[in-house]
């Protein structure tokens, strides 16, 4: 096992969300991913982009920001480590619905679209598992986002009308 994949590894086997991963697997896993670097102000990818990889913060914080009607960015979310980024990537290649910077130097450990879709054929239980895991981080997130939307909806029920009158 090479220095990275041995870094690699180490760093899964803290995630919670690969708790269920023997040594042996995380060790397979590690040897399908591969680490980027950004710094301060560099993007790790842009809304419209085509979607190629998934990610896991190492060390760092990305921000992702997401394009209004109005041209400006609006932060969605802070991501620091442990956090993943990009599940979408692996599951319907689409392009990015999101931009992601980095607001100080970050290190993201990534599994490709290629690289899963050699683990998958070589290892097909553990592709399975694999895709189990994104699908329940996807949930997560998608459970997140409406508990955000119906927050934002109650508290727009709840605003003072007379405030948007030109009196």
């Amino acid at each position: 096992m090479s220095d990275s994949e041995e870094e690699t590894r180490s760093f899964l086997i803290n995630l919670p969300v690969f708790s269920s991963f023997n040594v042996d697997e995380l060790s397979i896993f590690a040897r399908h991913m591969s680490f980027i670097h950004l710094q301060r102000g560099e993007y790790l990818f842009v809304e419209g982009d085509q979607g190629t990889f998934l990610g896991f913060v190492v060390s760092g914080i990305l921000e992702v920001q997401k394009r209004a009607d109005t041209g400006e960015n609006i932060t969605l979310a802070r991501l620091t480590k442990g956090s993943s980024i990009g599940e979408m990537a692996l599951i319907d290649k689409s392009p990015r619905s999101a931009t992601v910077i980095a607001r100080q130097a970050t290190t993201v450990v990534t599994l490709t679209d290629k690289g899963f879709e050699l683990l998958a054929e070589r290892y097909p239980p553990l592709g399975i598992k694999v895709i189990q895991k994104v699908a329940r981080l996807l949930s997560l997130n998608m459970r997140r986002t409406s508990s955000k939307l119906a927050d934002l909806m109650q508290s727009s029920l709840y605003e003072d009308p007379s405030e948007h009158n030109n009196h």
